[in-house]
């Protein structure tokens, strides 16, 4: 049986760019690893895998049968395959904070506070020699445009801009900003989305202290595009957080071109959640200037208020 290379679930545009570019690289060094998702895929990963030729990973909901896995973009267990304790980690590739997942034997480990995974696994490649293929590295490219939001986020490092520059040269990609731009344009494709989708498009589960915290988050090119279904989200997102027993669910609507978010919230105790950010909501919302980042700017306050 082979390996599997898994991201997490929900998963965007890096988890499943990183499974497919893991994967290649962990099978052309003779380790045979397999892509696999946790979850259907969003608008923008479909349109970065017909761009560059790819199916779809195997959609793969258990691992037991497995010669164990590579987790990427993640390390939270909450977040990972639901039998993870019933095969082997083999490592972590990932850019978030360290998250609870453990192991009873050795593994591989590349975590870096940088902007994507992908940007992680281009240095993986680099270490062992291995050319990229020119659609892997097309797919890789645009996996970091995203997660870095075309390098406005405060995510974004040195190193994502350079392994961009690198990549594209790779890829044939003359204007990389400008297929950034029709990855978001694609991205921002909301209307007749049912409202459900859209809630749970790039959504993550965190445990803070004895609660779960959910968090999704839209990235958009113009926040006008929410104007009509701002309450149904509000309805969505409170509907969302009684199903799953959360404490919390919280919901970014990002504007990339303004550089800030809209924050609606539904919560047992939205004290917390003002305390947190030092806003006080109005309905349920608030607006949070120069907040893009999920990782960097809205978690690590919500553990710090959950503490």
């Amino acid at each position: 049986m082979p390996a599997y290379a898994v991201g997490h679930k929900v998963p965007d545009s890096d988890s499943i760019c990183s499974a497919i570019a893991l994967s290649y690289l962990k099978t052309t060094i003779g380790e045979e690893t397999l892509p696999a998702r946790l979850g259907e895929l969003s608008p923008e990963t479909l349109f970065i895998l017909d761009k560059f030729g790819f199916e779809q990973p195997e959609l793969k909901m258990t691992f037991a049968d497995t010669d164990g896995i590579y987790v990427v973009d993640h390390s939270d267990r909450i977040q990972g395959p639901d039998d993870i304790d019933d095969t082997t980690v083999l490592g972590i590739i990932d850019h978030h904070k360290l998250g609870d997942i453990t192991t009873s034997t050795p593994l591989e480990c590349w975590i870096r506070p940088v902007g994507c995974t992908n940007t992680i696994i281009k240095m993986m490649y680099d270490f062992h020699g291995v050319e990229i293929p020119k659609n892997i590295a097309g797919a890789m490219m645009c996996a970091i445009l995203s997660d870095t939001v075309i390098f406005k986020s405060p995510t974004c490092t040195t190193a994502d801009i350079k392994c961009v520059e690198a990549l594209a040269e790779i890829a044939g990609i003359e204007d990389y900003k400008a297929l950034g731009m029709e990855m978001f344009t694609v991205k921002s494709s909301v209307e007749g989305t049912p409202v459900r989708e859209l809630v749970l498009r790039d959504f993550k589960d965190f445990k803070m202290g004895d609660n779960v915290i959910g968090i999704g988050q839209l990235e958009v090119i113009d926040l006008a595009l929410f104007d009509e279904m701002k309450a149904d989200l509000q309805a969505d997102i409170a509907a969302v957080k009684e199903e799953g027993d959360r404490h919390s669910v919280l919901l970014l609507l990002t504007d990339i071109m303004k550089e800030g978010s809209e924050l609606l919230v539904a919560s047992d105790d939205a004290a917390l959640v003002e305390k947190a950010f030092g806003k006080s909501l109005v309905d349920g919302k608030a607006w949070l200037d120069g907040v893009m980042s999920r990782k960097k700017q809205v978690v690590p306050p919500l553990q710090d208020a959950f503490a």
